[in-house]
């Protein structure tokens, strides 16, 4: 790996970690760009990986932000905190959730072939109650859901927010965490620009089904024979 890809790749990395820690320590962007001396705009680009701090600005921040300094060099994410990029009604986003889960528990529970009833005698619940549940009228604890879905041999990850605001910033942290992991070599490409075509392309191929990857793979090698 040449010097200029070894920077490139670095201040990437470290632009994931800064924001991670950031958001781990719930501080605002610009708190921290005046904690270390900078606009919030330079403190942008270094969560994004445009610009790079300096070590006494990364050793201040880690002061301001009570992190160990170790942090900028470690391959784990701390965050547990979604990014402030807009005000979340939580109270209105648990609402619709409780009425989505109901609404999935009453297709699992048909797809199933069981009555209501039935669902609710083996769970020991009253009819009622599970009724309530699946019109999303009222919140179902967490141990009577799984009792549920166990009886309904369903999982409960199939329950979990996939496409919502909390179920897209727990897809950033994986993604954050599986950048993380990559081996060097992996991250050195994802992080050259010049590549991106080729990711697109691994993007795009991903879609396909056996099939058509099948007469992708054929056609090719009729070109290259």
């Amino acid at each position: 790996m040449d010097t200029k890809t070894r920077k490139i790749i670095r201040t990437k990395k470290l632009g994931v970690l800064i924001r991670d820690a950031r958001l781990a320590s719930r501080k605002s962007i610009r708190e921290c760009a005046e904690a270390i001396g900078v606009s919030p705009g330079t403190f942008g680009s270094y969560e994004r990986g445009r610009k790079a701090p300096s070590l006494p600005e990364l050793e201040i921040l880690a002061y301001f932000l009570d992190l160990p300094l170790e942090h900028f060099w470690d391959k784990n994410a701390i965050s547990d905190d979604p990014p402030p990029t807009e005000e979340l009604d939580l109270e209105r986003l648990k609402g619709l959730r409780q009425r989505m889960i109901g609404a999935l528990l009453r297709q699992e529970r048909e797809n199933a072939g069981l009555s209501m009833r039935a669902l609710a005698q083996q769970a020991g619940i009253s009819p009622r109650r599970l009724k309530a549940y699946e019109l999303g009228e009222r919140p179902i604890p967490l141990p009577e859901l799984e009792v549920l879905l166990g009886v309904l041999d369903s999982r409960i990850e199939t329950f979990f927010d996939q496409s919502g605001p909390i179920g897209q910033w727990l897809s950033r942290q994986r993604a954050i965490q599986a950048f993380l992991e990559l081996p060097p070599e992996l991250q050195e490409f994802i992080g050259q620009p010049v590549n991106r075509p080729y990711l697109e392309l691994a993007r795009s191929l991903s879609d396909l089904s056996v099939e058509k990857l099948r007469s992708v793979a054929e056609g090719l090698l009729d070109i290259t024979l």
